[in-house]
């Protein structure tokens, strides 16, 4: 449909179901799925989005994603919302990352940022792509509240704020990911943010060459159209430190609370694991891009 052209989600979608995995299961051994991020260790790199508002979905949603996401040995990303509701979400996760949207207002920004600090969160950071209209430069508003494009320096002391690691959202290129890089951002979520990017590259596209461009300099996390484990292991493959999923997690959320938001990621992680597996991967540092077919290279291969 003309409607939905330049649909990123779509577009991530169709990337993603173009790459195949070749089997290696000579040898292999029941593999580990633990990884440390920030100093914190997880049983799992399958985390939470950043995600608000869902008491629409369950009364007291965001600290039960959270609380669901720490039954699952998860980190958990969280977004807008009151300081009542971050001080819940912290004490009940085991492990929460804070995203703050780009507000004009400066004093906005730093009092969130001294909340999570406060509250204990693992890290801090700032969904920038949010900071602009999708159909024009103009920007944004979100929540009746006036969100700023920011400049290089504007950025940089907000890292230098915090005594937090601080991650950005939205960054999408390797351009993007050495200038975040350089100004001392440990961190990226790679993120069209559902299509606010229109024809997106896939973010899983984009990471052999951001790995490539910032060594180990930075956690790398792919956010949306992770749907599975097997989605999963394709992005940690090709270079992703961790995956992020949100949509798979409303209905169960709704539904079960944080029982459910647990049951999804272990589904995942579960799924993570038979990959590995099957592909002679022992563990998450010995993930192994060359086992990634592209369908073009499937035709020219064989």
């Amino acid at each position: 449909m003309a409607g939905n052209r330049g649909n990123s989600i779509e577009i991530a979608r169709s990337y993603m179901d173009s790459l195949y995995v070749e089997g290696r299961i000579v040898g292999s051994v029941h593999p580990t799925t633990e990884f440390t991020l920030f100093g914190k260790r997880f049983r799992t790199p399958v985390m939470t989005g950043a995600l608000s508002h869902l008491n629409r979905i369950h009364p007291d949603g965001v600290p039960e994603m959270a609380r669901g996401a720490a039954l699952a040995g998860a980190c958990a990303q969280i977004g807008m919302g009151d300081v009542a509701e971050l001080e819940r979400a912290v004490s009940m996760g085991d492990g929460v990352i804070k995203v703050i949207k780009p507000y004009k207002n400066t004093d906005a920004i730093l009092s969130r940022i001294e909340a999570a600090e406060k509250a204990g969160a693992l890290a801090v950071g700032m969904d920038l792509e949010h900071a602009v209209n999708t159909d024009d430069d103009k920007d944004s508003v979100v929540v009746d509240q006036q969100m700023e494009l920011k400049s290089i320096e504007q950025i940089r002391e907000l890292v230098q704020f915090t005594h937090l690691p601080f991650i950005v959202k939205g960054a999408l290129s390797v351009q993007d990911a050495v200038r975040c890089r350089d100004l001392g951002v440990k961190g990226l979520i790679l993120s069209h943010h559902n299509s606010l990017l229109k024809w997106a590259v896939p973010p899983v596209a984009l990471l052999s060459g951001i790995r490539k461009a910032v060594g180990s300099d930075l956690i790398l996390i792919v956010d949306g159209g992770i749907e599975d484990g097997t989605d999963a292991y394709k992005a940690l493959a090709l270079g992703a430190d961790a995956v992020s999923v949100g949509r798979p997690l409303m209905g169960p959320l709704g539904e079960k609370g944080a029982e459910g938001v647990q049951q999804v990621i272990e589904q995942m992680t579960d799924g993570l694991k038979a990959m590995m597996v099957r592909t002679g991967v022992a563990d998450l540092k010995h993930m192994d891009p060359t086992v990634i077919w592209q369908s073009v290279q499937l035709v020219q291969k064989t």
